[in-house]
């Protein structure tokens, strides 16, 4: 029997251990879906990256919008000048 896990949300900005992780199962590029054997090894680290990897049949949340992403209102003071 085997598993298929999609690589779903990019590993930048985790640990080293955490994209090692990502690399052993097998995954090269974001989006990849991959077919990996049922095993207690694959389905641990399936469950440590859980929030980057999808499991076929398994809720996977989509990740919310970064903070930083978030449109605000542009400051009065600078753009009062004409500027």
């Amino acid at each position: 029997m085997s598993l298929s896990a999609t690589w779903r949300r990019s590993a930048i900005g985790y640990s080293e251990r955490t994209k090692a992780t990502v690399r052993s199962l097998g995954f090269r590029r974001l989006n990849q879906t991959r077919e990996l054997p049922d095993t207690p090894a694959v389905r641990g680290m399936l469950r440590r990256v859980a929030f980057l990897v999808a499991v076929e049949g398994e809720p996977f949340p989509e990740p919310r919008r970064a903070r930083y992403k978030t449109p605000r209102r542009r400051s009065a003071k600078k753009h009062s000048r004409g500027r």
